[in-house]
């Protein structure tokens, strides 16, 4: 009984801490987070801060209760409020917003993935809500979330007017150094190079290339104008397809907004393309266009605005479904296609072309090929897990001087579950159209 005295009078002394399992992991795979020698029932608040390139500030924040041991576990205990509710394991991640000081963009992109992005978790006595950088925490933890794994290689790509990064697993993360199966990775408009969704496909054992199509120093054209056509991909494919770690058989697309409709065009028109897997998407026109500006000439009085003022696009895009020479003919789809869809897209009415995309299918005979689904609450910009949620960004047009402010649709923490279940889904829908031999197995490459 002394014994047992002493041992709750340290636990009752003792400071608290913070411990989170693992610290280092990549940014598509959860943590768990406890806070051990509290009070029993004390009322804390949690606080996230990361600090990015740019002196970008992102934060979150929630409130719990000790249980009667005095310790919070934010995988089993649900957040009283806050930045989000309820029992989210990830919810100080995913919940993240910009600082209120900070001009940055609120769209949560990562520019170098080689750079971990280090996330501050603090706790704080009782529940408070604001001025956390003015107060005192109890402690504090620092997480590391990377978006390269050990051992993944980044190539720089710069061959035959082809621009690009391609990412190769470690060896480790499949039987032998390869070759891998191969995906083509495709973002949206909003042009330039982002790697950071192709990163984390190497590190579950897909050789990737993130491609530029547009808007880039080491791109020709002008800024907004997708100015390829289907002979810019074929090179890229025989790049990619000509590597001795990649298997030239196994090649599949995945793609986001408007590279969703360079992709359903190309796969089309290239026919070693095993797998496609799309985001939000648009019923596309010809990618050899100026298309946003094409489209917004023709139906500036279907943009709507909301209460903010910022531009909804989804009902420009309508007048497409009756026009049979806008749409790709996916009835000459030969591979499987996987259509990703948030149901608060409030860019693009992406059901509607869902459901345009199946009758098409259906009528042309293929449309066994295609997997198709939807999630509730959740926007245009469907990320890899636990990306925070961007409601509205801005967009830069070519034929406006200022950027617009776009809403892209989605309620948080709808959002972040439809991602979180969506990237399972595009992991397995790939490794089942590009592993013939099943009971091989990719490893996933861990820190």
């Amino acid at each position: 009984c002394a014994t047992e005295s002493m041992e709750a009078m340290q636990k009752n002394t003792a400071a608290p801490l913070i411990e989170v399992d693992p610290k280092r992991g990549l940014v598509d795979k959860p943590f768990e987070l406890k806070v051990s020698f509290l009070p029993p029932n004390k009322p804390i608040t949690l606080y996230s801060q990361l600090e990015r390139e740019k002196n970008e500030c992102w934060e979150a924040y929630a409130h719990y209760v000790s249980d009667s041991e005095g310790t919070v576990r934010v995988n089993q205990q649900e957040s009283q409020g806050g930045s989000y509710s309820g029992r989210e394991s990830m919810g100080l991640i995913w919940s993240m917003k910009p600082h209120p000081g900070n001009k940055t963009d609120p769209r949560f992109r990562k520019d170098e993935v080689t750079v971990p992005d280090l996330v501050d978790i603090s706790v704080f006595d009782g529940h408070v809500s604001g001025d956390f950088l003015q107060k005192k925490p109890l402690a504090s933890v620092r997480v590391e979330r990377c978006y390269m794994a050990p051992g993944v290689k980044r190539v720089k790509i710069r061959q035959n007017g082809v621009v690009g990064t391609l990412f190769l697993p470690p060896v480790f993360a499949a039987p032998g150094p390869g070759p891998f199966p191969a995906v083509l990775d495709l973002w949206g408009a909003g042009g330039g190079l982002y790697e950071y969704r192709a990163a984390l496909l190497a590190a579950n054992g897909f050789a990737s290339l993130a491609l530029v199509y547009m808007s880039h120093k080491d791109f020709p054209g002008p800024k907004g104008v997708v100015n390829v056509g289907p002979d810019y991909f074929e090179k890229t494919f025989q790049i990619l397809q000509c590597h001795p770690q990649v298997d030239a058989d196994r090649v599949a697309i995945v793609s986001l907004s408007t590279g969703a409709m360079i992709a359903l065009f190309v796969t089309t028109e290239v026919p070693s393309i095993n797998v496609i897997l799309t985001g939000p998407y648009i019923q596309p026109l010809s990618p050899s266009i100026v298309l946003i500006i094409f489209i917004l000439n023709r139906q500036t009085e279907k943009i709507r605005l909301d209460e903010n003022g910022h531009m909804i696009w989804k009902y420009i895009w309508l007048p497409v479904l009756e026009d049979p020479a806008q749409k790709v003919a996916v009835g000459k789809l030969q591979c499987p296609l996987l259509l990703v869809s948030g149901e608060d897209d409030c860019c693009f009415p992406v059901m509607e072309f869902a459901e345009d995309i199946r009758k098409m299918m259906e009528a042309a005979g293929n449309v066994h090929l295609l997997t198709s689904v939807s999630y509730p609450g959740t926007g245009h910009l469907i990320e890899p897990p636990y990306c925070p949620h961007s409601p509205f960004s801005k967009m830069a047009i070519p034929t406006r001087k200022k950027a617009v402010v776009l809403r892209w649709g989605g309620e948080p923490q709808l959002h972040a579950r439809a991602q979180e279940d969506s990237w399972r889904k595009i992991l397995e829908f790939l490794r089942q159209h590009l592993i013939p031999d099943q009971s091989v197995t990719l490893k996933k490459a861990k820190l």
